[in-house]
């Protein structure tokens, strides 16, 4: 193997990665740029490394032919590591709380630039041309392409249930916003009942939800309203 296919190799890693990984970030996203381009570039060494002693091991074998059945490699020991590993790094961009899991397409761009990596390694560039185009259309076109509900947790802090919970009734239904689901929660601080409502809603495509919790928050009994995206 020369300099210049390991050269072609890492550079077109970089390429595919640091563009999906660009879409990450620029979304504000826990894995950004350099963390897709290092996950894929180090795929892509470690897949070279295994091709370079599968190729040496056939050249022992040619040179010594005695040895065959007693030297071996196996092609898809090192690569195999890569892709159960990846798993765990992906894990560490998941956040699971009681509302919301965020991260999962985080997680599985990670997954799928590595993968990517191996392909550039092993030399199959055109399909890891194609699996990155593949790639970046779901990641940046399928949304507009395909009309899916907008499905968020709104978290709302408020005082005096009756008047509060009709304004915001009346709030989501001008907005034509559909509540999936409601979870209430009831607490006393200083002989006062504070409510804690988590919304599950529907949001219409093309709707500014931050504009409507900004109204919402601005309402005398409002104590703290807060956006879980989904």
């Amino acid at each position: 193997m020369t300099i210049l296919e390991i050269s072609q190799a890492l550079l077109l890693s970089v390429i595919i990665s640091g563009a999906i990984g660009f879409d990450r970030e620029f979304k504000n996203r826990p894995a950004g740029m350099r963390t897709h381009i290092l996950v894929c570039v180090g795929a892509t060494i470690v897949a070279l490394l295994q091709t370079e002693i599968y190729l040496n091991t056939i050249k022992e074998v040619v040179r010594y032919p005695e040895f065959v059945g007693i030297i071996r490699s196996d092609q898809t020991r090192l690569i195999a590591q890569v892709i159960s590993g990846i798993g765990f790094l992906g894990a560490g961009t998941i956040v699971v709380t009681k509302k919301a899991v965020e991260g999962l397409t985080t997680a599985a761009s990670l997954w799928s630039v590595a993968c990517l990596g191996l392909t550039v390694g092993m030399g199959y560039y055109q399909l890891s041309i194609i699996g990155f185009i593949v790639i970046q259309i779901t990641l940046s076109l399928l949304k507009k392409i395909i009309v899916i509900p907008s499905i968020k947790k709104l978290e709302i802090k408020y005082i005096c249930r009756e008047e509060t919970q009709k304004f915001i009734i009346t709030s989501f239904s001008s907005a034509k916003i559909i509540i999936k689901d409601i979870d209430v929660d009831v607490e006393i601080l200083n002989n006062q009942r504070i409510y804690t409502t988590i919304y599950t809603i529907e949001v219409p495509k093309n709707m500014n939800i931050q504009e409507l919790i900004e109204y919402i928050s601005i309402h005398k009994n409002m104590m703290k309203v807060k956006l879980y995206n989904l």
